[in-house]
């Protein structure tokens, strides 16, 4: 592949983006059969460390949480987990994208490699799995970082998302895509964006590029059907016992400042940073300011240990 076209190498695009590199590795792709699927994630290495689970977004993949893990991965074993229907793992043959699911799919993978004592990271879609998971199994989990979701999210926010999901799947270029993403996030530079969307895109067979995740995900019917109820996630979200660091994205759509507020008024032990310069996808808007907000965190859960 081209690197200008496919975007920058993992470590130049880092140093570019300003992150800090605790150690310039990669990571190794693995994969486990679990509930009838397979899942692919990426391990950082790191054996004996504390562990730090990461959960990406709807329609992302575990590559979005490439800069946190060099930043991290000297002092945490880092795991980005693929969830079912994304990235290179599988898409459900039943279509069962429920937010039991993905929690059931959560446990599996973390009872196969006996996780313990997590810091559980996730953002939008993985961050709403990650609290509810947390609410289910609090002894699994350390401490939790959720970012720019909640019980609630704007709707809004929320139907821009979808209206872009549900745009043609299936154009001639990689070109194109990059340009329909600038469109849609002009928070981003060029560059970063054709890194993020070398692991979120495949080439079929007749040359046209589209998605890696299930085009289930652009059904709007099969998008309402997946939502869960918000009285019940506001009461997974209150019987959190955990840490927890909530991070906004100062320019989101999706959560807004009342309900973060909210969200912060039921946790006594909760934190909120909203990050400047960065919409819903918080890590990749402004990685720098993602890493300060989870640095100061992780520190003080240090110290309360």
């Amino acid at each position: 592949m081209n690197a200008e076209r496919f975007g920058l190498p993992l470590l130049e695009a880092a140093r570019r983006a300003g992150v800090t590199i605790s150690d310039p590795r990669e990571p190794t792709d693995r994969w486990i059969d679990l509930r009838g699927l397979r899942f692919h994630y990426l391990d950082w290495g790191g054996a004996g460390l504390p562990v730090m689970l990461c959960l990406h977004g709807s329609a992302q993949n575990a590559h979005m949480w490439d800069f946190t893990a060099l930043t991290f991965c000297t002092r945490y074993h880092i795991l980005a987990l693929d969830q079912r229907g994304h990235g290179d793992t599988s898409w459900a043959p039943d279509g069962d994208y429920s937010l039991d699911a993905f929690i059931a799919d959560l446990d599996a993978f973390i009872t196969a490699l006996d996780l313990r004592d997590i810091v559980l990271v996730g953002l939008s879609m993985g961050g709403r799995n990650a609290f509810v998971y947390a609410s289910r199994y609090p002894q699994r989990v350390r401490a939790l970082v959720v970012a720019d979701t909640g019980p609630e999210v704007n709707r809004a926010g929320s139907e821009r998302i979808g209206r872009f999901m549900a745009l043609e799947d299936a154009l001639d270029s990689f070109d194109a895509f990059v340009e329909r993403n600038l469109r849609h996030n002009p928070l981003r530079p060029e560059w970063m964006v054709r890194g993020s969307l070398r692991h979120n895109l495949m080439q079929r067979p007749d040359g046209k590029w589209t998605w890696k995740y299930d085009p289930a995900f652009r059904d709007p019917a099969q998008r309402a059907r997946r939502m869960a109820s918000p009285n019940a996630l506001w009461e997974a979200w209150r019987s959190l016992r955990c840490p927890v660091l909530l991070v906004r994205g100062a320019e989101s759509d999706v959560l807004s400042p009342h309900t973060a507020e909210a969200m912060v008024h039921l946790l006594p032990h909760c934190r909120l940073v909203t990050v400047p310069r960065a919409g819903h996808l918080v890590p990749g808007d402004n990685p720098r300011g993602w890493e300060q907000a989870l640095t100061a965190f992780l520190a003080q859960l240090g110290e309360s240990t």
